[in-house]
């Protein structure tokens, strides 16, 4: 690889990585203006069309054979309904620094239910990673301004974001086994397009009745940011950084994103986190690049 587009490669994983980090902030201030399910739903209209729209640039259409179409159905409604359900509802009660942080776990997830499952099993430096994590998490849990109790908003966020990050490790490891037969993008418009219509359906009595006219333009901009860009277009870019320069390398920007996400949720929303929680979010952050640490081989390294 030439040096020109190895900068590029880097650059637009750096770029992915801040889009991903600022989508919390962004959904959190936009959800003050559009419940939870209009902006799920509007938003995965944005998300499905980008997905399409570089799925038939690249000409890759498909067809879906017959024995697949309940599996890909399980597959959208898990990653879709279910996911997507739990991540919007999280991110509306906890702050955006805390869901940035607590998203951040799901390689942790995938790590240890692979260890559970016998897909891959754990070595030390990843079981280290594991137990930060957790560590991590109990202190962003009890270090809350709030006092400690299930009627505590911040609290009830942070168990569902924790839900949504359990459910996405699932989601990636059932996840393979149909990569093997679809590319990751005609996998990803399978799914933006199972998602589209069960979220926007269920948004339907609530985007009916939404006062289009009170609505800011950030709020709108938050839709085709979230949608658009966050969910279609950095996959693709990212997807892209995954082929051309490696997991393990990718892998060093993924590990940034609940870094700027609690900085922006800091910074631009005015957030304020207790000592224990910025502690937390340490524990945390240092158990995912545990969690995540490979040895770098040597035909990724001179890349």
């Amino acid at each position: 690889m030439n040096f020109s587009k190895k900068s590029l490669v880097e650059f637009s994983l750096l770029a992915v990585a801040f889009i991903w980090a600022l989508n919390f902030s962004v959904i959190k201030s936009a959800l003050s203006e559009i419940d939870p399910l209009s902006f799920n739903g509007l938003r995965f209209i944005f998300a499905a069309a980008a997905v399409w729209i570089v799925l038939l640039y690249r000409g890759q259409l498909f067809t879906i054979p017959p024995e697949d179409w309940l599996p890909l159905l399980g597959m959208g409604l898990l990653g879709n309904l279910v996911y997507q359900g739990l991540f919007i509802i999280g991110i509306d009660y906890t702050y955006a620094a805390n869901a940035a942080v607590m998203l951040g776990t799901i390689p942790i997830w995938v790590a240890l239910f692979s260890h559970l499952f016998n897909l891959e099993r754990m070595n030390l430096t990843k079981a280290m990673g594991v137990v930060l994590a957790f560590g991590g998490i109990v202190f962003i849990m009890a270090g809350g301004n709030e006092s400690l109790s299930i009627d505590s908003d911040s609290l009830l966020g942070d168990l569902v974001i924790i839900a949504a990050a359990i459910v996405w490790g699932g989601f990636t490891l059932l996840s393979k086994s149909f990569l093997d037969r679809y590319t990751p993008i005609q996998f990803s418009a399978i799914m933006a397009t199972i998602g589209s219509i069960v979220l926007f359906l269920i948004g339907l009595p609530n985007i009916l009745t939404l006062e289009w006219s009170s609505i800011s333009k950030a709020a709108y901009g938050g839709v085709f940011y979230s949608g658009f860009l966050s969910i279609g277009i950095a996959f693709v870019i990212w997807n892209y950084g995954l082929q051309t320069v490696g997991a393990v390398h990718t892998a060093t920007y993924q590990n940034l994103v609940p870094v700027l996400g609690l900085g922006f949720g800091v910074v631009l929303l005015n957030e304020h986190l207790t000592l224990l929680q910025y502690g937390g979010s340490a524990l945390v952050i240092a158990g995912i690049v545990l969690a995540r640490w490979k040895k770098r081989k040597k035909a990724e390294a001179v890349v």
